[in-house]
């Protein structure tokens, strides 16, 4: 666990921080260019090899050099990281891990990273992988079960997905500097292409996968938090949740995300599967993230949703307080994907991205602005 705990406006004991990334799918053409390459035979429409994407990103970037060293996709982001020293670091990882299994069947795409690749995770000291979401089981039972044990074999504790449901459910719990836990909880749900026979159940492996947002889930899931809540912990809850395009927030998704906080006594709300990153909501002085957005893919070279600018993606650095869970500040820095690697943005894309995100996060009652270091800050409006 890491020993810096705030960022640098709320240097005191009395702070937490954390990174929270969105989509990281280190499968398919990423896989491709580290050092231990899985099978890269794919069963897509459009492509039969994984090395179609490593070649669709050389057309619009140049070349990448193969094999690169695992640190190499997280590029700017790790001195990010260094500088800021957060107390845990969550991603959604968004591939399976794994040479077993077979494709899932009628699935349109699979993603799979090689056990072996795994130390590209490490390179960015990640603590907790999120799994309950729409790749983790592209291979099958097997591949999920390989997934599971490669990632705890190399310390990294995981959320969302099990042997069976109970499994699923249970959070990963980050110990603190000090005292105290970050206990973080994932769902998914089938709005973001999870299969409904995905679902764990008492008797079979599969993801923590919600059928409906609903006032019962929330109930079920109040419970569980109150389950495994102890004094000084705080709570994030991660969903899987909406389309991959488009910046409209469901008004079923508010209605949730304030109910995990009003019920189910939630202090981060962490959203992610849309392709780009959506609006955030302070709400009751807790913290909403309604899609994060991608941080690492192959998908350089692809041309469709060119609106959306995909290939930015944004660091989020929470700073919350210990005793209570409430915001204290979020800093976002903005990142630019090229040659599968994470380089700082420019300024006229930090200047579109702020645009676009001051646009979404205004109607919820709050101004994203540009500050110190280059980098994006949410303040009341």
């Amino acid at each position: 666990m890491h020993t810096g705990t705030v960022m640098a406006d709320s240097q005191s004991d009395a702070t937490v921080t954390l990174f929270l990334a969105g989509d990281v799918m280190t499968g398919r053409g990423i896989d491709q260019v580290l050092p231990h390459p899985g099978d890269p035979q794919t069963y897509e429409r459009y492509s039969r090899s994984a090395r179609d994407y490593v070649q669709l990103a050389e057309r619009v970037n140049g070349a990448i050099p193969s094999p690169v060293d695992y640190d190499y996709i997280w590029g700017d982001a790790l001195a990010v990281l260094e500088a800021a020293a957060p107390a845990v670091r969550i991603i959604n990882l968004e591939t399976a891990v794994t040479q077993r299994g077979v494709p899932w069947p009628h699935k349109v795409i699979q993603y799979r990273m090689h056990p072996d690749n795994i130390p590209c995770l490490s390179a960015a000291a990640i603590d907790c992988c999120v799994l309950a979401n729409n790749h983790v089981l592209d291979w099958g039972y097997a591949g999920l079960e390989e997934t599971l044990q490669s990632l705890s074999q190399a310390g990294l504790q995981t959320t969302g997905a099990g042997v069976d449901l109970a499994t699923a459910q249970a959070p990963a719990a980050l110990d603190l500097p000090g005292q105290g836990r970050v206990l973080v909880f994932a769902v998914c749900l089938g709005s973001s292409g999870v299969p409904g026979a995905w679902a764990a159940t008492t008797s079979r492996a599969g993801v923590n996968r919600l059928s409906e947002l609903s006032g019962k889930s929330i109930g079920e899931l109040a419970r569980l938090v109150q389950a495994h809540k102890q004094a000084g912990d705080l709570i994030v809850v991660s969903l899987h949740w909406g389309g991959n395009w488009g910046y409209d927030i469901p008004a079923a998704h508010t209605r949730f995300a304030h109910a995990l906080i009003d019920v189910a006594d939630v202090d981060v709300v962490y959203g992610h599967s849309a392709h780009h990153p959506l609006a955030i909501e302070r709400y009751q002085d807790k913290t909403i993230l309604y899609g994060c957005g991608d941080l690492i893919n192959d998908y350089e070279g692809i041309s469709s949703h060119r609106q959306f600018r995909g290939e930015l993606g944004l660091l989020y650095l929470l700073s919350l307080r210990r005793d209570s869970g409430a915001w204290v500040s979020l800093e976002m820095v903005p990142v630019i994907r090229q040659r599968f690697r994470l380089t700082h943005a420019a300024r006229a894309d930090r200047a579109w991205l702020r645009q676009v995100l001051d646009r979404e996060c205004r109607p919820l009652g709050s101004r994203v602005v540009t500050i110190a270091d280059d980098r994006l800050g949410l303040v009341p409006a």
